[in-house]
């Protein structure tokens, strides 16, 4: 029974809903759409300025408030984007190498709609299609930024085969917080070619939209510009795990790490850990550790020697993407069976050891410097009393 009743009620009320619909329209109340709608290039590199003017129908319009809906294409994420506002303008970020798509409706609601919101059936649409300058196939290739250790962010780029051999890329970058487009502040050259820009410190803003901008001149003609925009904590590569400890217990491995140095926060990192069983019959296998420093392996075959290494990235949920980092330094567990020389620590030597050895060196060298200074000396003096005796009568030989 209840069941009927609560069909019959839903019924009902899309029924008066339809009859109100009818209603309205039957009274001959329609919206038209905006007017005069215009795109603005104020040379943000792609974060355009859209405006437009209500209907002249709607000019002197008292009883009723007038919103407007306006969507526009996407074209970084290949999707249509929607917002209502009761403003006459709006800006939005697209990709300048594409199709500019932007339409317009009105809405009207109030006393003289009673109370029922009116969406105009038809709208305004602008398409302005991208500038077409610059030789073709001249554009850079692969523009992509990392944002190392969250401390400085690098942009590189590939030449194209079809770029003239003597020209040269120029970077402009903007964001809100600039007033216009300014030149990238240190460039990355190769061989005296421009491959990427590099930006110091935290120069970038985080959680903003950074537009950036590749063109540039050559003789043939202005370079084919690209243009990309992004999130820089979007892009960061952590560095590499540098402190690893390995524990060894009853058939089992116990590998514990630290965070990476730098100001990524630890809650977003998550790990991979790459374990290689050395040895006939060993393999090789990866476990991802999400949260987590450490990692406990049971039931291993002590007999082998097991090695380990560990990389890091952002998470999801910190970031929609991100970039490995390098793998650390492997840190490995000899088995049982093999016996391991220990090699000399000369890093535990005391120092007054060394001193003592060069002293003694020196002494030694300098008895040696002594001893054979004094020998030719006395070869000297008896070689000189050698030919005197030969020489004076007196020691000549005596007649009798």
């Amino acid at each position: 029974m209840a069941r009927k009743c609560g069909l019959t009620c839903t019924a009902t009320l899309m029924l008066l809903l339809i009859t109100l619909k009818e209603r309205i329209y039957c009274n001959g109340l329609t919206v038209n759409p905006p007017e005069n709608l215009v795109i603005t290039d104020p040379g943000h590199l792609g974060h355009l300025e859209i405006a437009w003017n209500p209907p002249h129908s709607l000019t002197n319009m008292t009883e009723c408030s007038v919103r407007y809906e306006l969507e526009y294409y996407n074209s970084y994420r290949d999707s249509w984007a929607g917002v209502r506002t009761d403003k006459r303008t709006f800006s939005a970020q697209f990709d300048l190498m594409k199709d500019v798509r932007v339409r317009v409706y009105t809405l009207l609601s109030g006393p003289c709609t009673n109370n029922t919101m009116i969406k105009s059936t038809d709208y305004t649409e602008l398409i302005q299609k991208p500038a077409n300058t610059g030789v073709l196939g001249t554009e850079a290739l692969d523009f992509t930024c990392v944002f190392h250790n969250m401390e400085y962010t690098e942009c590189e780029w590939r030449r194209s085969e079809k770029m003239p051999a003597n020209s040269q890329h120029e970077l402009y970058f903007w964001h809100k917080e600039l007033g216009q487009a300014v030149k990238c502040p240190e460039y990355i050259r190769s061989g005296g070619v421009r491959r990427g820009c590099k930006f110091r410190d935290e120069s970038l803003p985080l959680f903003t939209d950074i537009n950036f901008c590749l063109n540039g001149t050559s003789d043939e003609g202005p370079l084919k510009p690209t243009f990309t925009s992004l999130q820089i904590q979007n892009h960061v590569k952590c560095a590499a795990t540098e402190k690893l400890h390995l524990q060894t217990g009853p058939d089992k491995l116990e590998l514990h790490w630290e965070h990476p140095d730098g100001k990524v926060p630890g809650h977003c990192l998550e790990y991979e850990v790459e374990h290689n069983q050395e040895g006939p019959g060993g393999k090789q296998s990866s476990v991802w550790v999400n949260g987590q420093t450490s990692l406990t392996l049971s039931s291993i075959d002590s007999s082998k020697r097991h090695c380990f290494r560990v990389r890091s990235k952002v998470h999801k949920y910190c970031a929609t993407t991100s970039y490995w980092s390098e793998w650390s330094h492997p840190v490995c567990q000899p088995g049982k069976n093999k016996e391991v020389t220990p090699e000399p620590e000369w890093d535990g030597v005391p120092v007054y050891v060394y001193i003592a050895v060069a002293i003694i060196a020196t002494l030694v060298l300098s008895l040696c410097t002594w001893a054979v200074k004094t020998t030719a000396q006395e070869k000297k003096v008896e070689s000189l009393l050698t030919s005197l005796f030969a020489k004076s009568p007196l020691l000549g030989p005596t007649e009798v």
